[in-house]
C-alpha cells in the first residue's frame, strides 16, 4: 500500500498548481493500480427504460428518487455508480435513462428529469431556453471518455486507419475492406463490401466525432454537432444500438464510445493522430491527449485534434446539468452528496475499471465548488 499513499500525494499536491488536465493520465494509472481490479459484469437493464417525470413521488418512507436522462456514451459508468452508491445509501434511488444528449438536453429544458447528461456542452441558445424558476443551468463534468472506430471484419485482427482511410469511411467514397486506402496499412483485409455504422439519434458521441472529422479530413462538407447529415452508411440509436450492429454485420465499422466495444469485446482500430502515429485506443493514450488543455468556468473542454505525438486524437469530457434552483431541493442535496461520492475514489475506481478515464483533483475541486451553487435542503 505504501507505493499507492505516496502516488496519491504526489497527484494530490500536483493538483494545487492549477485547474489543468495535466495530470489526467497519471491519475488514471495510479488510481488503477491502486486499486483491486476484479472482473465485473457490465450492468443489466437500467440504462435504457421509459422516462419518468422529475415530479415522481419518492417511493417508501424516507426514500429519495432521482430521476435522469442523457448521453448514452457514460451510461454504463452512471448506472455501476448508481448501483454501488445505492448499496451504501440504500434510501437514495437514482435512475437514468440513456437516451442520448439530444433528447437529454430537451427533457432537461422540460423539466421532465431531476439531471441530464450530454457529452456536448450545453449551447448558449439552449441555456436561453431553461425556465426562469429554475434559474440557471449548473454544467459540472462527471468523467473523460473517447471514441473508438470499432469493426467485425474477419481475419483482421490490428486494423489501421489513416486520416485519408478514416476520412474516406465517414464520406462513402470507400465502399470495400479491400479499398486501397484501407489496403495500403493493411495488406490482409478482406474483399468484401464494407458499412459504415453511425448514430441515428441526437448525440454528443456524434458531436466528439465530428468534430475531430472536421479536423481531419479536408474536404469533410457536413460540419460537426449532435447530428449531422450522412451521406452513407447505416443508423443506429445509442452506443448501444450502433455497438449491436457492428457486431451483428461481418464487414461493418463504425463509431462508439471505447467502453461499450471493450464490455463486448469488439475489436477497435488504429488510429492515425495528428502527429501521423497510429495510436492505439486505450486509457493512457487517451488520457494524454487531455493534457493541458485549459479548462473554461463552463468545464466545456475541446481537443478534437490533440497535439502530443502519442496521444489518441478522439477524446472529450462529458457532462451533467442541474438546475439552480431545483423543483426538489431535498432530491438536489441527495445528488450533490452523491456526485461528492463519484468525485472521490470510491467512484473513481469504477471509472477506472470501465475504461472511462477519472478526473483531475483540481477539475472535480472546482466541480464540487459549482455544486454549492444550486439551491438545495438545508437539511
Amino acid at each position: 500500500m505504501l507505493p499507492c499513499v505516496l502516488f496519491m500525494a504526489f497527484f494530490q499536491k500536483k493538483a494545487q498548481l492549477g485547474a489543468s488536465l495535466s495530470s489526467l493520465a497519471a491519475l488514471t494509472f495510479g488510481l488503477a493500480a491502486c486499486t483491486p481490479q476484479t472482473a465485473t459484469a457490465p450492468p443489466q437493464g437500467g440504462a435504457t427504460g421509459g422516462s419518468s417525470p422529475a415530479s415522481a413521488p419518492a417511493t417508501g418512507s424516507g426514500t429519495i428518487s432521482i430521476n435522469g436522462a442523457g448521453a448514452s456514451a457514460p451510461a454504463l459508468l452512471y448506472q455501476r455508480w448508481f448501483q454501488e452508491y445505492n448499496k451504501q445509501n440504500p434510501n437514495i434511488q437514482i435512475s437514468y435513462d440513456s437516451v442520448g444528449s439530444g433528447a437529454g438536453v430537451r427533457r432537461f429544458l422540460d423539466q421532465t428529469v431531476d439531471f441530464a447528461a450530454t457529452d456536448d456542452p450545453l449551447k448558449d441558445e439552449d441555456r436561453a431556453k431553461i425556465p426562469a424558476a429554475r434559474g440557471k443551468a449548473v454544467q459540472i463534468p462527471s468523467t473523460g471518455l473517447f471514441i473508438v472506430m470499432a469493426y467485425n471484419a474477419p481475419g483482421v485482427t490490428d486494423l489501421k486507419l489513416s486520416r485519408e482511410a478514416l476520412c474516406g469511411i465517414v464520406d462513402g467514397s470507400i465502399k470495400t475492406w479491400d479499398d486501397p486506402k484501407i489496403k495500403a496499412n493493411n495488406p490482409n483485409v478482406p474483399s468484401q463490401p464494407l458499412t459504415f455504422v453511425h448514430r441515428s439519434d441526437g448525440s454528443g458521441t456524434t458531436a466528439i466525432f465530428t468534430r475531430h472529422i472536421e479536423k481531419a479530413c479536408p474536404n469533410w462538407k457536413a460540419g460537426s454537432g449532435k447530428t449531422v447529415e450522412w451521406t452513407t452508411g447505416t443508423g443506429a440509436k445509442g452506443n448501444e444500438g450502433v455497438t449491436a450492429q457492428i457486431q451483428q454485420n461481418p464487414g461493418a465499422i463504425g463509431y462508439t464510445e471505447y467502453s461499450f466495444s471493450k464490455q463486448n469485446n469488439l475489436s477497435t482500430a488504429r488510429l492515425q493522430n495528428k502527429s501521423g502515429a497510429f495510436i492505439t485506443p486505450d486509457p493512457e493514450a487517451a488520457a494524454k491527449a487531455l493534457e493541458g488543455a485549459n479548462v473554461p468556468g463552463d468545464f466545456a473542454v475541446k481537443v478534437p485534434d490533440p497535439e502530443a505525438k502519442e496521444a489518441y486524437p478522439i477524446v472529450s469530457l462529458t457532462y451533467l446539468l442541474l438546475y439552480e434552483n431545483p423543483k426538489d431541493p431535498a432530491k438536489a442535496k441527495a445528488f450533490n452528496e452523491f456526485m461528492k461520492w463519484a468525485y472521490s475514489n470510491n467512484g473513481r475506481q469504477f471509472a477506472t475499471e470501465l475504461g472511462y478515464l477519472p478526473l483531475p483533483e483540481t477539475i472535480t475541486a472546482k466541480a464540487t465548488s459549482a455544486l454549492e451553487t444550486i439551491k438545495v435542503a438545508s437539511k
